[in-house]
Parts: C-alpha cells; sequence; structure tokens
C-alpha cells in the first residue's frame, strides 16, 4: 500500500510539473516545438501510446513546413546575400588589384627612366652619366694637354728651323763675302801677274 502512494504522489507531481510546463493554449503564430508541446499535452493516453486528434497532427504538419519553408527562405536569402558579397568582393579584389599596378606603375615611373628604349633605375642613369661625362672632361683634358704639347713642340721647331735659317743665311751671305773676297784677291793676283808678264 504504501508503494501504491508512493507511486500516485510522484504521478500527481508529474502530472502537476507537465501541465505548468505545457501551454493551455496556442499563441497566435506558434513555434513548432509550442505546437508539439500543445499536441503532447491535449492528446489522450492509450497504455504507452498517445492518441492524437488528426487536426492537431495536420496542424504540427503544417507548422513543420512553414517553418522549413521559412528556414529554406532564410537560407535563399542568405545565399543570395553572400553570392552579392562575393561579387563585391571580387570587384574589390579587381579594383585593388588595378590600384596596385597602378601604383606598382607609378613608382616604377618615378624610380625609372627610358633612353634609347632601354629601362634604367634612376640613379645607375645618373651614376653612368656622371661617369660617362667625367670620362669625356678626362679625355678633352688629355687632348688639350697633347694639343699645348704639340703646339710647343711645333713652336720650338719653328723657331729651331727659325735658326737654322737665320744662321744658314748668314753662312751663305758669310761664303758669298768670302767668295767676292778670294775672287778680288785671285783678280788682283791675275792682275799682278799679268801686270809682270805683259
Amino acid at each position: 500500500m504504501r508503494i501504491l502512494f508512493v507511486l500516485l504522489v510522484g504521478l500527481m507531481a508529474f502530472h502537476v510539473s507537465f501541465s505548468q510546463s505545457e501551454p493551455e493554449t496556442l499563441q497566435e503564430n506558434p513555434s513548432l516545438h509550442e505546437r508539439f508541446l500543445f499536441m503532447k499535452s491535449k492528446s489522450q493516453s492509450y497504455g504507452a501510446y498517445k492518441v492524437v486528434k488528426e487536426s492537431v497532427l495536420d496542424g504540427v504538419w503544417k507548422i513543420a513546413q512553414d517553418t522549413i519553408a521559412a528556414k529554406e527562405a532564410s537560407i535563399k536569402k542568405a545565399e543570395a546575400n553572400i553570392n552579392k558579397l562575393k561579387g563585391e568582393l571580387n570587384q574589390s579584389i579587381e579594383a585593388f588589384k588595378a590600384k596596385e599596378k597602378s601604383m606598382d606603375e607609378i613608382m616604377h615611373a618615378s624610380t625609372h627612366i627610358t633612353v634609347i628604349g632601354i629601362d634604367f633605375n634612376k640613379s645607375t642613369f645618373i651614376t653612368t652619366v656622371a661617369v660617362i661625362i667625367a670620362a669625356l672632361l678626362v679625355m678633352l683634358g688629355l687632348v688639350i694637354g697633347r694639343m699645348k704639347l704639340q703646339s710647343n713642340s711645333l713652336s720650338e721647331r719653328n723657331l729651331a728651323v727659325s735658326a737654322l735659317t737665320h744662321e744658314f743665311e748668314e753662312y751663305k751671305q758669310r761664303a758669298m763675302e768670302r767668295q767676292t773676297k778670294l775672287s778680288r784677291e785671285l783678280q788682283d793676283e791675275r792682275n799682278k801677274l799679268h801686270s809682270r808678264n805683259p
């Protein structure tokens, strides 16, 4: 008897706690869980089984279909939103790549120079031009120095030729004077000889 009493008290406590968690009436838009609890509470028991009215079961089925349709619509909307965001992301990536390419071209243009179809780094080009100009200046200095040496050498030769010419003229004049003197002396001697031997 004591066991039966404990069972009866336990069953009543279970019934009271269960009835408090089950809704008495459905709200306007019940969730699937609420509809299931309502169906379970309004069904009658037959042994270990529950007997459910067909209209209540149809209502649960309709709510299940509506919930699934709402979830599918939400998924489709989310997929459409994802595809839209992917498209925007791809456009942003393309725009970023174009800007990056433009920036690379600007950076290349600011650090490089094209001369005679050859692309040079500006610092390399400036160094090369400076070396070429320095080499040309050194060559110009060498040419000017060589020309001065040749000019000095030429003026020394001219002086030497002029001195030789002057000496030759003096020698020639002395030789002429000597010849004239010898020729007079010879004539004097002839005259003397001729005057002695008539």
